[in-house]
């Protein structure tokens, strides 16, 4: 789903569940972020989140391992360690089960990587396959990292590189280079584990996180400078691409998800200078299991840049917070 119809499915829930009436309640449909968290005492708070999705891949084991990872993300851009996931599943009765082994074994073996168990789950009739996790995650309630914490000057660092929806679209149109999916499938599956610990280490160096997933690089970059009062200021060049992605987005290899997401995110983004038509594709791709956005302290610069470099943890530094109208992407 797009995201202007979201914001207006989930319209009429804004006013029933009053903040007040749950004070442990942190992040919710009132503040809402990539995950919700709930406070258990001082020192404990469950994350929780969802996610799930029909294939974007062919091979099953792949798919499942895709699917856990980007719930997983979701975990990981809040500061939050994984416990375990319940499976969602929907699968064609006519389909052989083999296949749906293979994506639940993909799922479990991304899970047992994270240190998190799967715990059961809830298998439906589908005209169509689809698989995802609804995963809980444990935080000190002091340590949650949320979209909001930007502040002017802060600089932003991407995790991975960008491009998946444009890869995957390629091969769904059989124009794909094998050695560039699976360039995008090692990307996917890569859990954000090692990256979230760094974080953890450094306490304070990162301000405001969150994953870039279906939005794209411009819908997450957006909320990020809404909920902090900013505008983020990105680097296109500095943007790290999938191998094969500008050539997919050049050849119209773009996802229906990018056009949605041009069509609602495209009023708040200003580029300097000219474009074309396959770099909004690619400012505007649905990620699946993309990286981690990240503001930092300008000061904690060193810090962060030597441990993800000493770690072999991929980092990209591709702007910086700036002042202006809240929730203005500019691109230079």
């Amino acid at each position: 789903m797009g995201p202007e119809a979201l914001a207006q499915v989930l319209r009429p829930l804004q006013g029933m569940f009053a903040p007040a009436d749950y004070p442990d309640l942190l992040q919710g449909l009132a503040e809402p972020d990539d995950a919700a968290v709930w406070r258990l005492d001082g020192t404990r708070a469950l994350v929780l989140t969802s996610d799930f999705f029909p294939p974007i891949v062919d091979d099953p084991y792949s798919f499942g391992a895709i699917a856990a990872a980007n719930a997983l993300s979701d975990l990981y851009a809040m500061g939050a360690d994984p416990l375990l996931g319940i499976n969602l599943v929907g699968f064609p009765a006519d389909l052989d089960r083999s296949i749906l082994s293979e994506i639940l074994r993909g799922g479990a073996y991304k899970m047992r990587e994270a240190g998190a168990v799967v715990a059961g789950g809830h298998t439906t009739s589908d005209q169509e396959p689809k698989y995802g996790l609804a995963v809980v995650g444990i935080a000190h309630p002091e340590k949650i990292l949320t979209k909001g914490g930007a502040r002017e000057g802060d600089l932003i660092y991407l995790t991975k590189p960008l491009g998946t929806g444009v890869v995957t679209t390629a091969q769904k149109n059989d124009e794909v280079d094998e050695q560039d999916l699976d360039a995008a499938v090692e990307s996917m599956v890569r859990l954000h584990r090692g990256a979230a610990a760094l974080i953890d280490k450094l306490a304070g160096a990162v301000r405001a996180a969150t994953d870039v997933t279906g939005f794209g690089l411009a819908g997450h970059a957006h909320e990020v400078a809404e909920k902090s009062g900013l505008a983020l200021r990105l680097t296109w060049d500095e943007l790290p691409l999938l191998p094969g992605a500008e050539r997919y987005a050049r050849e119209g290899h773009v996802p229906g998800g990018s056009r949605r997401n041009r069509s609602y995110y495209e009023t708040w983004v200003r580029w300097n200078g000219g474009r074309e038509e396959w770099q909004d594709a690619l400012l505007f791709d649905p990620q699946t299991a993309g990286g981690l956005l990240l503001a930092v302290d300008p000061e904690r610069r060193g810090d962060l840049e030597r441990a993800f470099e000493n770690s072999e943890e991929p980092l990209r530094r591709v702007g910086q917070a700036v002042a202006g109208e809240s929730g203005i992407i500019e691109v230079i």
